[in-house]
């Protein structure tokens, strides 16, 4: 089958997959539209929203219907490094065997990661990075497909630790949930209020999430479009030698940020752009299809100074004056 063809058939799983994830989730296509986009780029993602906006919910279907292995884990503040890779344990014949942790499954939930302390958020790092877990010197090797989703509550501060940048640049996406409309969720009240239980489906398996996953990475992207996403990435850095210092870009840059995205988000932007452009049936990404995915690659990773917050300017509006200037 050609890639053209894989395209193709792409287009209609990944709308089939969203038509099943439907009969659970009502609303939220802007936040189903990016954990799938991750996915089949092969990142991890950031859900942030206030309790009951159905993250838990949302993550669970989705493991359902791609037919991947699924394991949570809550964090709390008493967590520790082994109960998220596992330990070992000496058994009967006095032999030290290891026992997997939770994080041996395909997707992993990591429920309110910053309610753990920082040593305990550094056991996700090497799995993020890496793909594998070292034990005693061991090293074990994750499942294919791998995707740690993580979810945070933005409003309760308390009790919580931040998460540390490295930490927080291993992330793809960082996917803001709203709270759904006025119909929405008169749906969402009678749906889960009635005797309904619906039945998610299997669409696709790991393997074909592999084999999109490929061709999708091979699609080609024109210099163009490569070039816009290191212009986008390099316009967030207060001081670089990329972009001139008098340039409206670096001038909003020294003005309202302290710390801007690394290269890791030029390659983010990049695959984002790539996969987003396979979803709407494309089979090379264009400038449009970078500015689809800029705010929720770049949201986290860039710093706002004492400036910024003074004036009370978000992140979001940051991004979005870099876009019209960079257009």
């Amino acid at each position: 089958m050609s890639d053209k063809e894989l395209i193709d058939n792409f287009v209609k799983q990944y709308h089939s997959l969203k038509s099943e994830m439907g009969k659970v989730i009502v609303g939220q296509d802007k936040a189903v539209d990016s954990l799938l986009l991750s996915i089949f780029t092969g990142g991890h993602c950031l859900l942030v929203g206030v309790p009951g906006l159905a993250k838990t919910l949302m993550v669970n279907t989705l493991s359902k219907a791609l037919g991947l292995s699924f394991s949570r884990i809550q964090f709390t503040p008493d967590l520790m490094p082994s109960d998220i890779t596992g330990s070992e344990i000496l058994d009967e014949n006095r032999r030290f065997q290891f026992v997997k942790g939770p994080v041996f499954a395909n997707i992993v939930l990591a429920d309110e990661i910053n309610r753990t302390p920082p040593k305990t958020q550094a056991a996700l790092l090497e799995a993020m990075q890496e793909k594998s877990v070292t034990v005693s010197g061991k090293s074990y090797p994750l499942a294919a497909p791998f995707f740690v989703l993580a979810t945070q509550n933005p409003i309760e501060q308390e009790g919580t630790y931040p998460l540390p940048e490295a930490q927080l640049d291993r992330f793809m996406l960082n996917i803001r949930m709203d709270y759904p409309s006025f119909q929405e969720e008169v749906d969402i009240v009678k749906g889960t209020t009635a005797n309904n239980n619906p039945k998610v489906e299997v669409i696709l398996s790991a393997e074909d999430i592999l084999s999109y996953q490929e061709v999708i990475r091979r699609l080609p992207v024109p210099d163009n479009v490569c070039q816009y996403a290191v212009r986008l990435s390099s316009a967030t850095r207060p001081a670089t030698a990329s972009q001139p210092k008098d340039s409206p870009s670096a001038t909003l840059a020294s003005k309202y940020l302290s710390w801007g995205a690394g290269p890791r988000a030029s390659q983010y932007l990049v695959m984002g752009a790539k996969t987003h452009a396979a979803m709407q049936g494309k089979y090379s990404p264009d400038i449009e299809d970078v500015q689809a995915v800029a705010t929720e690659v770049l949201r986290h990773r860039i710093v706002r100074n004492y400036y910024a917050e003074a004036e009370n300017i978000s992140t979001e509006e940051i991004i979005q004056q870099l876009l019209s200037m960079n257009e």
